[in-house]
């Protein structure tokens, strides 16, 4: 027995981690009607990029930022929110809207490009590349150089974009992680100075050219202030899409 605990150690440490999270959950959040077992083992992200949270809700902690075509092993259900595990081993919830479930672990069709890219620091969306290209063509037109990707700028956009989503409001200033300069703060990014952009609308093309149309807005693309940015485009009910693009001047 001693020999058994000893070499399957981190399975053992894993099921126990999973079994008191599914207690906390249930425990603080749900009565016994809402838990549910499952038939299903995997699961697909099918939204450009889902928040895993560290509880059954969206008022809980963000601790991954989950993206389309990610696949996560499903351990339950509580309500509307699957227990999960994600490729890098972090446990937590995901709204089951976002989680097409499946047994089968392959490959899965999508019809949002993934773009490397120049710089090769992070993955744009076919969305994403097209914003950036367009903000960049309209720079070189003002002998201004191009933006380029910063890695950790892009996920701080992204949080943003999904909170917009998610919380159903358009704001600059988000209900959980308060202003711009707060989120930049709260992820660590050193600036000297930095601004946002955000914009619903049904596509790309138009959202830039109200933003262009727009004499702060404007002014954020066209500034020589800023060298680095990070861009996020999420689908949303309400407008089509969310577009929300930060700037920072190193």
């Amino acid at each position: 027995m001693k020999n058994f605990i000893l070499k399957n150690k981190i399975t053992i440490l894993l099921i126990s981690i999973i079994i008191i999270l599914c207690i906390s959950l249930f425990a603080t959040c749900f009565g016994m009607d809402n838990f549910e077992t499952i038939d299903y083992a995997y699961g697909i992200v099918n939204t450009d990029y889902l928040n895993m949270r560290s509880g059954s809700g969206i008022n809980f902690e963000s601790i991954s930022l989950l993206t389309r075509n990610e696949y996560v092993r499903i351990f339950a259900k509580i309500g509307k929110w699957y227990i999960i595990q994600n490729e890098e081993n972090q446990i937590g919830t995901v709204h089951s809207d976002y989680i097409i479930p499946t047994n089968e672990l392959k490959s899965a069709s999508t019809n949002t490009e993934v773009i490397k890219d120049e710089n090769n620091i992070t993955d744009l969306t076919q969305d994403e590349n097209e914003l950036l290209s367009l903000i960049n063509d309209e720079r070189k037109k003002n002998n201004l150089s191009a933006l380029k990707i910063d890695k950790d700028l892009q996920n701080v956009a992204r949080l943003k974009a999904n909170d917009l989503v998610e919380n159903n409001y358009f704001s600059h200033i988000s209900p959980i992680y308060g202003t711009p300069f707060e989120m930049l703060k709260q992820n660590k990014i050193s600036y000297k100075t930095a601004s946002e952009n955000i914009a619903g609308n049904s596509s790309i093309s138009a959202a830039f050219k109200s933003w262009m149309n727009s004499e702060s807005h404007k002014n954020n693309i066209l500034s020589n202030d800023y060298n680095y940015t990070g861009l996020a485009v999420v689908d949303s009910i309400a407008y089509g899409k969310i577009i929300v693009e930060l700037f920072i001047g190193k």
